[in-house]
C-alpha cells in the first residue's frame, strides 16, 4: 500500500496534477471569498455539520481573517511562505501546532498516520512543514477524511493560474466535497506516483 513509502510526481505527470481536484471557485481573492460564502450558507440550511481543512498559505490567511468561514476550519496545512516570500499565520487560532518535513513535489511517509491523528483529534490544528512544501498533502488528507451521514468535510486550496498547459486554468479556489467520487479519484492519482 502507498502509506508504507514516500511518493513523488513523475515528470511526465505534473499536467495532470496541476487539475482542480473538484470545483474550482475562479476569481481574485476577495470575489472567491465571497463566493465559497455562499456556498457554505447553502449547506447551513440543511443542518449539517460543516468542516474545512485547508491546505496553503493564502487560502489558510483568507479564511482565518474571515469571521464566517474561520468558525468551520478543523486544520491548516503551511509552509509559511508564498512565491518564496514568507508568510505569517496567527498561531492562537489554533489548539494544536504541529511540525512535517515533506519535501517539495513529494508525500512523504509519515504524513498518512499523522494527517489520521490530527482528523481524529477533533482540535483545531495548524501543520507547519518546515522544509519543503505543503502541495500535494491534500491527496492523503482527502483519503483520511472520514464520510458520515450528517457531516460534510470541505477540503480547500488555492489554484495558481496555469497558462502553459494544454489547457489555460485560471486563479482561484478549489473547493472539494470530501465524497467516496473524490476519493477515487484521488487514488488514480496516488497510483501515478513514483514509490521511492
Amino acid at each position: 500500500m502507498w502509506m508504507e513509502y514516500n511518493l513523488r510526481i513523475p515528470q511526465d505527470k505534473r499536467y495532470e496534477f496541476a487539475q482542480p481536484l473538484d470545483k474550482l471557485i475562479s476569481g481574485k481573492r476577495e470575489e472567491t471569498l465571497l463566493k465559497v460564502e455562499n456556498i457554505i450558507k447553502n449547506y447551513i440550511k440543511s443542518n449539517l455539520s460543516i468542516n474545512f481543512y485547508i491546505v496553503g498559505d493564502i487560502v489558510s490567511k483568507d479564511f482565518l481573517a474571515n469571521q464566517f468561514l474561520k468558525s468551520f476550519i478543523k486544520l491548516c496545512i503551511i509552509d509559511e511562505k508564498t512565491q518564496r516570500k514568507k508568510i505569517y499565520i496567527k498561531t492562537e487560532n489554533f489548539e494544536e501546532i504541529i511540525e512535517l518535513e515533506n519535501p517539495e513535489g513529494t508525500i512523504q511517509k509519515e504524513s498518512w498516520s499523522l494527517l489520521k491523528t490530527i482528523v481524529e483529534s477533533k482540535k483545531k490544528t495548524l501543520l507547519i512543514i518546515t522544509k519543503g512544501e505543503e502541495d500535494l498533502l491534500v491527496l492523503p488528507l482527502i483519503l483520511k477524511l472520514p464520510l458520515e451521514e450528517n457531516v460534510k468535510n470541505f477540503v480547500f486550496y488555492g489554484q495558481p493560474p496555469i497558462t502553459d498547459a494544454r489547457t489555460i486554468i485560471p486563479e482561484g479556489i478549489v473547493l472539494v466535497d470530501v465524497n467516496i467520487e473524490i476519493q477515487n479519484k484521488v487514488k488514480k492519482y496516488i497510483n501515478l506516483m513514483e514509490k521511492f
